[in-house]
């Protein structure tokens, strides 16, 4: 029988006590109405792959291959791993139904690749194998209706390389390197939770790097020209910008750190109220890779990382851990229920189903 968690699905309401003024330090889980509910696949594979189609309706993909599906809430999962992708590291999958979804594996070379499904994982159209041994992929994202999709390739003879599908992720194509800005030497993107490439509206897309330099891409013309600007969040060899999200085309959220230093989250996050300039946001409990808004309608956020999880009530500017256990990816849908997932086939959901 599975637990009810009203306090996020109704509103996801933390009282205003419990949103700090200043910098954040992490609070017990136990000082918080937020829980994450476990919903484990049956697996070893960590799961930074995840996309919520609905609150019944989920897809997860892993370190080894894996795609799993479960369409009842968690309650059960359906192995749909593609057939001969078990040496691959799926770092994103992006649904559109409980029938439509794309993968993406991560690596140098043909273990960069794309698999797309239009019946709910019995069968798996090889849709891209990168043959340039300079590109690595990172992750993708899909505009409203499905058809138009974009991934992020880390910088190929000095630009961020972008791919792109007109056909719902049948076929993709390499974008003209005109557009983009050149990239800083040693900058690249992180392939920590399908969220380093995010897009929003029928336009808008966004892209973050890290290493050398940590900066936000943002395309006004679906991934075809690009805009950069400087992110508040620090730089360094294994840190940056990991995770953004938009609930318009105004208004982001994006959190990384330095995932070799976990515990610190001084810094770790950012906001923009334009889409396009960003200030420093609320220090994070630790380093985060993936964040989500509960509701385009609510100032509420969840971040996650490997040393916990933070909330969010004034839209980016205050964090508070209510979490210990550790995620890499996060994804809420309409119905306000959250969904994370995380090494060891962990996923969890939190929020009261609406039926």
């Amino acid at each position: 029988m599975r637990t009810r968690l009203p306090a996020l699905a109704l509103a996801l309401a933390v009282p205003a006590s419990l949103a700090l003024t200043g910098a954040p330090a992490a609070a017990q889980p136990d000082q918080h109405p937020l829980s994450w509910h476990p919903v484990p696949v049956d697996t070893t594979q960590g799961l930074r792959g995840l996309d919520a189609v609905s609150h019944k309706t989920a897809w997860v993909s892993g370190s080894a291959g894996g795609v799993w599906r479960t369409t009842n809430g968690g309650a059960d999962w359906v192995d749909v791993s593609p057939d001969g992708a078990e040496g691959l590291a799926f770092r994103d999958i992006e649904a559109h139904s409980a029938r439509h979804a794309s993968v993406l594996s991560i690596g140098n070379g043909p273990d960069s690749r794309i698999y797309t499904t239009s019946d709910g994982g019995q069968t798996w159209h090889l849709a891209f194998v990168n043959d340039d041994p300079a590109a690595f992929y990172d992750c993708m994202d899909f505009f409203p209706g499905g058809r138009r999709g974009l991934a992020m390739s880390d910088p190929v003879d000095g630009k961020f390389r972008v791919l792109a599908t007109d056909d719902g992720g049948r076929s993709w194509d390499v974008v003209p390197a005109d557009g983009m800005p050149p990239a800083v030497d040693g900058e690249f993107g992180f392939a920590a939770s399908g969220t380093c490439l995010v897009t929003e509206g029928p336009r808008d897309a966004w892209i973050a790097s890290g290493g050398a330099a940590s900066r936000i891409f943002h395309s006004r013309d679906r991934g075809l020209t690009w805009e950069v600007t400087e992110a508040p969040i620090p730089a360094g060899p294994t840190a940056g910008v990991y995770g953004l999200a938009f609930r318009n085309r105004h208004e982001g959220v994006a959190v990384g750190g330095d995932f070799t230093v976990p515990a610190n989250g001084v810094d770790g996050s950012g906001r923009t109220g334009d889409g396009a300039t960003w200030q420093s946001g609320g220090d994070l409990g630790g380093y985060r890779s993936g964040v989500d808004w509960v509701s385009r309608h609510s100032d509420t956020l969840i971040a996650v990382g490997p040393t916990g999880s933070d909330v969010s009530t004034d839209a980016g500017s205050t964090w508070s851990t209510f979490d210990t256990v550790g995620y890499d990816s996060v994804v809420c849908t309409r119905q306000r229920l959250c969904w994370a997932s995380g090494p060891g086939g962990r996923v969890a959901t939190m929020g009261t189903s609406r039926h």
